[in-house]
């Protein structure tokens, strides 16, 4: 028996889950002897300022810290979006924010499902380059100040300007 027909043989004898149904392997479609696998970027919204993309790779604390410094300097609003693997860790930093919030945040989830292309480049010169593509989850949470705290903040801020609008008086006719 050849390398490729075991190969054959141990892709198709797919053993059996726990649930009493056959799980069928992907077959390696190609040879990473032959092919070099590159992924290509998935497709992004604009960037905006109150926008967080989440991979797995990014530091919690710091996107949890930069969410937090973003409501603190007067944002809304603030997106966070997750791709594949990472969404598990979207979600977990929006309910982190959500609880450290203590009642002032809610969230507002979306999915949806994206198109990735991966190319295969070849390592020799008489194959022939080939791309496919893959669907992908992804989430994006909108997490938001609520409307009545909102309006306690921007009193808060009209108090404060207030105030140094008085003090900033009361230095000039003295």
């Amino acid at each position: 028996m050849d390398t490729t027909s075991a190969r054959v043989e141990s892709v198709n004898a797919a053993p059996a889950s726990s649930a009493g149904k056959d799980i069928k392997p992907k077959p390696d479609l190609f040879d990473p002897e032959e092919y070099t696998l590159r992924k290509r970027l998935p497709p992004r919204l604009p960037k905006r300022k109150n926008d967080i993309y989440v991979s797995r790779k990014t530091d919690f604390k710091q996107q949890f810290a930069r969410c937090q410094k973003l409501f603190d300097s007067g944002w809304n609003e603030v997106y966070i979006h997750g791709l594949g693997a990472a969404i598990n860790r979207a979600v977990n930093l929006a309910l982190q924010l959500k609880d450290k919030g203590m009642g002032t945040l809610d969230l507002a989830v979306h999915t949806s499902t994206v198109e990735l292309t991966d190319d295969f480049e070849p390592e020799t010169d008489d194959l022939e380059p080939e791309s496919r593509s893959r669907n992908n989850s992804t989430v994006h949470i909108k997490v938001f100040r609520l409307k009545e705290f909102q309006m306690e903040k921007d009193a808060t801020l009209e108090a404060v300007a207030s105030t140094l609008k008085q003090k900033h008086h009361m230095k000039d006719s003295s």
